[in-house]
This record gives C-alpha cells, sequence and structure tokens, in this order.
C-alpha cells in the first residue's frame, strides 16, 4: 500500500464530564492525506485500486479483521496529560481503537512499523491507565489474555498481519474537548509493508464494543468525503466525519434515500446493506438479488458500506454482468489499460464524458446514482479507466464511488441514508 491517506482535524464537542459527549456530539474534518504529497490524479487512483485490493483479501482470510489501507481516513488527535500527537485511520469496519507505542521497537529488526510522529508514550502520561484482565473492557476485546502484572493483554490476527499489546483507557483530546477511551497500546505490530503507511493507529466506527461510535454512547454518525482528485474539488476543502446528534442530513434539493441495514453475524462489526440490483446507463442488469444476499447459515456473502476501503468490489456475479454491459455500451470508445496499471475496462480521455451513469438499486427503493466521475478516473495522461474491481464471497461499497455523498448512519434506526451533497460545504 501507499501513501494516498486522508488527513483529519478532529473536533469532538465540550464535554463537562470525561468521557460524555455533550448533546451536540462531535464533528472531525476530513483532507485527503495525498495533499500532503505532489501526486498525480492517476496515482492516486492506482494507489486506491491497489489498497483495496489488499484489504480485500484481507476482510476474506479473516472472521473479524482490521485493515490498513491507504486510500481512507486519518484522524488527528492529541493523547495523554500531557497531550502526545497522534493520527490512526478511520474504519468503519472495524471497533478496536489502538495506537502504536513506545514499548515497540522500530528500524531494523523492529516490532513496529515506521509512523510519522513520535510513538505515544504511556509512562509520560498522567491519564493513561492499565485495564485488568479480569475486567469487562478487557474481555470486551475477542482475544485477550492476562499479563504476568495482571493487566489485560491482547492479539489480534489480520489478513495484512498481527498486533499484540495491552488493554489500558487514556484521555483523548481533540479540538475542543475530551473523553476517556479504552484503547489499545500495541507493542508488537507484524504488517504488511505500507499498510499503515505513516499513521500511529487505528480508529474502529464499527458495531463493536470498543468503537469510537460505541463507547461515546452515540447512535448516530454520519461522514461526506470530499473527491479524491484535486480538480474535482476547492483546493484545500475538507470532508467531515460527524459523531452523536449533530450527525444529520441537511434539507436541500437533493432527496434523502434510506434503507434499513441488514443484519449481520454478531461477531462482525460490519454494517451490511440490502443491495438488491444495478442499472447501466438505462439499462437494468440481469443481476438475481440472491447474489447480494447474506447467508445467514454461512456468514457468506453479503454486501458492505466499508470507509476503510477505497473502492469498490463487487462478487463476480455481478462484477462480470457489469463489464459486459458496459463494452457495450462503450463499443468503439474502450482502448486497452495502460501497462501494469491493473485496470480493467479504460477509454481514451477525451472520451470519458461517454461513460454511462450508475444506480445501484436497494430494498426499500433507495437509490445511490454514481456519475461517470464517481467510478471512472484517469490513470495516466492520456487513458480513464473504470475504478471497480471484482472480488469473491462478499461485495464492498468503498469511498472513490461515495464522493460528494453524506452518509448517515442511525444505529437507534437501524437505518442508512444518504443524499448526494456538496462535501466541501458542510
Amino acid at each position: 500500500m501507499g501513501m494516498s491517506l486522508v488527513f483529519i482535524a478532529l473536533v469532538l464537542c465540550s464535554i463537562a464530564t470525561l468521557g460524555t459527549c455533550s448533546a451536540a456530539g462531535f464533528r472531525m474534518e476530513l483532507n485527503h492525506v495525498d495533499a500532503k504529497g505532489s501526486y498525480t490524479a492517476a496515482e492516486r487512483v492506482r494507489r486506491a485500486m491497489a489498497s483495496s485490493r489488499q484489504r480485500l483479501a484481507s476482510i476474506a482470510d479473516v472472521n473479524a479483521p482490521v485493515h490498513w489501507n491507504t486510500s481512507q481516513y486519518v484522524a488527528e488527535y492529541l493523547i495523554g496529560t500531557p497531550p502526545q500527537r497522534a493520527e490512526a485511520l478511520i474504519d468503519t469496519g472495524s471497533d478496536l481503537i489502538w495506537t502504536q507505542c513506545s514499548t515497540c521497537l522500530q528500524g531494523r529488526g523492529s516490532s513496529c512499523v515506521e509512523q510519522g510522529l513520535p510513538l505515544y508514550n504511556a509512562s509520560k502520561s498522567d491519564s493513561f491507565h492499565p485495564v485488568p484482565c479480569n475486567d469487562t473492557l478487557c474481555l470486551a476485546n475477542d482475544d485477550n489474555s492476562c499479563a504476568k502484572d495482571g493487566s489485560c493483554a491482547f492479539e489480534a490476527s489480520y489478513g495484512a498481519g498481527n498486533a499484540a499489546g495491552s488493554i489500558g483507557t487514556e484521555l483523548f483530546t481533540f479540538q475542543n474537548g475530551s473523553a476517556k477511551l479504552t484503547f489499545g497500546c500495541v507493542n508488537k505490530l507484524s504488517i504488511t509493508p505500507g499498510s499503515l503507511d505513516g499513521a500511529s493507529g487505528l480508529i474502529g466506527l464499527g458495531r463493536g464494543p470498543l468503537s469510537l461510535v460505541s463507547q461515546t454512547g452515540a447512535t448516530k454518525f454520519s461522514y461526506c468525503h470530499t473527491p479524491y482528485l484535486r480538480s474535482n474539488t476547492t483546493t484545500g476543502a475538507s470532508s467531515r466525519l460527524f459523531v452523536g446528534t449533530s450527525a444529520s442530513l441537511t434539507t436541500g434539493s437533493s432527496p434523502v434515500m434510506s434503507m434499513s441495514f441488514v443484519e449481520g453475524p454478531k461477531e462482525y462489526p460490519f454494517y451490511y446493506v440490502p443491495l438488491i440490483g444495478i442499472t447501466v446507463g438505462n439499462t437494468r442488469l440481469s443481476i438475481p438479488p440472491t447474489v447480494f444476499a447474506l447467508n445467514k447459515s454461512s456468514d457468506d456473502g453479503g454486501v458492505i458500506v466499508d470507509s476503510g476501503s477505497p473502492t469498490t468490489a463487487l462478487v463476480d456475479e455481478a462484477y462480470l454482468p457489469l463489464r459486459e454491459e458496459l463494452k457495450r455500451q462503450l463499443n468503439g470508445s474502450l482502448v486497452p489499460p495502460p501497462a501494469g496499471s491493473g485496470m480493467d475496462l479504460c477509454v481514451a480521455l477525451v472520451q470519458e464524458k461517454t461513460v454511462p451513469s450508475m444506480v445501484f438499486h436497494f430494498s426499500g427503493g433507495a437509490d445511490m446514482v454514481f456519475p461517470p466521475e464517481n467510478y471512472w478516473a484517469p490513470v495516466d495522461d492520456s487513458t480513464s479507466c473504470m475504478v471497480m474491481d471484482n472480488s469473491s464471497g462478499f461485495s464492498i461499497i468503498g469511498n472513490f464511488q461515495l464522493q460528494n455523498k453524506h452518509m448517515l448512519y442511525d444505529l437507534a434506526k437501524n437505518q442508512l441514508s444518504f443524499q448526494t451533497a456538496d462535501c466541501s460545504s458542510l
């Protein structure tokens, strides 16, 4: 994985009591981390596709995976008293909050990976407290054990590698507020090179008890991502993540669409959605809704919305009909993908406007419309390609497709709502 992370400055509500959020909830400002570098639009697209493929492989290999990707969202915040700077990936596909700690050894023969900021040092914080191994906060993590000193130790195995460390509580400080959170202090991290790519750790927004959403007692959160490519958005524009009552959709010209979440396996943190069909241009594809269904007996299949996946990946039974219909509609406009790009369908950049819109249909009548720029992008100076991939086992709706869509997760109503929006104006 490369460097196309997304950078966030978090703005938490003022909190009167430590660990308790005010009624207004909190807001996070998100900026694409590639703004730190000098990557071209084409380089961003290639990095996003490579990142999604690695993430998908990771999920397919394990039961409850946590993954790191180079085209997702990263929070910038402070930990401890006095505060120490940290950055973490933002992920709706996992729940645990963790950061690499100073007990790691970096460099040659390292037990952790390089990051852009100094490692968090728990021994220098007056507000850090280890969690005993018999505490419910310890038992909330699936793989836990007792350390020699009686504190809680945890291990986690991911498709991208393994992590281990201790569970503790600490003061997390955001732009205008603080909260006491349970988190993992990682002292051993063995993952695919580049997976974390400079960030300090991870903040999960999944359904589990240790996610940021669960720990703050929030019943809803929303996010709105500005486009990946600088040419499509205002320079320096920020995406947004809202947690708590501040999470809501705005009244405007764009209609609000809603659907109920699909109940998934209890041990998974994912948000499953009821995708039932796809339209390309004016053609509804002949894909049985069962292709997208979750198999309750085997826990296979289904469709998740995943903020940690840069791009969308569809099971072959859906991807192949989609591919064939696009080939039919684009016909003579198609050109070979650039060598080594790993892309599938491409057109000459000047023909990009010939690409049809796409619609994902969900049960209950919700239709999510993807204009060409939400699933097609330049990969070099002369070629534009489809930014979607195939998968096996289950399907993922990723961030590239959700550009300029305000997504609201209402856990109390068990409902996902969305509307098209100018995310840079929120």
